[in-house]
């Protein structure tokens, strides 16, 4: 069940196992206050930004406002995505062993994520998590393209695509409240592929958050299936760096969060 403040907003059923053994007294004073093992995470109630649903059509903020008739087109696929969509995440706090410039070293491996020294600043643990929507939404799209119903297999992708960035969203906050619960600062996420963090470290971080857990497998390209999936990292430690957080205080829904560096906005909780 899950414990974070506004829980009356998320249903979450989790299964634990133990993964890594031989943590250091450092890690473990620390993760006293933090989930230890595998989680799977389902249940999880996600709303979904539609403004970031038309940015994937070419409606960007300030610019054209999107017709009637694509309005009316997204209650449509938004309606169906909603039936097809089965939003679950998997997610592991790990302790850092070793730090040495931009390479943070865990019990199985070694992560090197250019400027994570920079962003970061010192952290003391990471969360690798792997979420997806599952395989039913993107299915249908490719139904719908090969019934040439393509401006709702369009918009129905489009959906799917804003809905796997808003768990992203919403999975960074939960690993965020679990760190300000255990008296520790969490960063962002980042993800393999996007801004300095090569793409062909995917697999050291599917080595420490097994993502079969949850239906997602990565193809000889390093890239997941289904396609509506995203991995991310989530620093945390005393000292970690939260300036550069104002994107995911404006949508948090912790009000009470020591950390918080402007108002919320929004949610990405239902």
């Amino acid at each position: 069940m899950c414990e974070a403040d506004g829980a009356r907003h998320c249903r979450r059923h989790a299964r634990w196992r133990r993964a890594y053994e031989g943590r250091t007294a450092a890690a473990t004073a620390l993760t006293g206050a933090l989930p230890e093992g595998l989680r799977v995470l389902a249940d999880l109630e996600v709303e979904i930004d539609p403004a970031e649903v038309l940015r994937f059509q070419g409606y960007k903020q300030g610019g054209e406002a999107p017709p009637p008739e694509v309005l009316a087109l997204f209650d449509e696929a938004l309606a169906l995505g909603r039936r097809l969509m089965a939003p679950r995440a998997v997610a592991a706090w790990l302790p850092v062993s070793a730090r040495e410039g931009d390479r943070l070293t865990l019990d199985v491996t070694t992560l090197s994520i250019p400027g994570i020294r920079e962003a970061w600043g010192t952290i003391t643990h990471v969360a690798p998590a792997v979420c997806t929507i599952g395989e039913a939404l993107e299915r249908t799209v490719s139904e719908l393209w090969a019934a040439r119903e393509l401006p709702l297999a369009a918009m129905l992708d489009s959906v799917g695509s804003g809905a796997v960035e808003s768990l992203a969203e919403y999975v960074n906050d939960l690993l965020c409240g679990e760190a300000v619960r255990a008296g520790v600062k969490a960063t962002n996420r980042i993800s393999p592929g996007y801004a300095r963090w090569n793409l062909a470290e995917q697999p050291h971080l599917f080595r420490l958050c097994p993502a079969d857990a949850i239906g997602v497998r990565l193809n000889e390209a390093v890239f997941m299936s289904p396609v509506k999936s995203i991995s991310l990292l989530v620093g945390a430690g005393p000292e970690a760096r939260v300036d550069h957080y104002f994107a995911q205080c404006a949508r948090c829904w912790m009000r009470e969060c020591a950390y918080r560096r402007v108002p919320a906005r929004r949610t990405v909780h239902r």
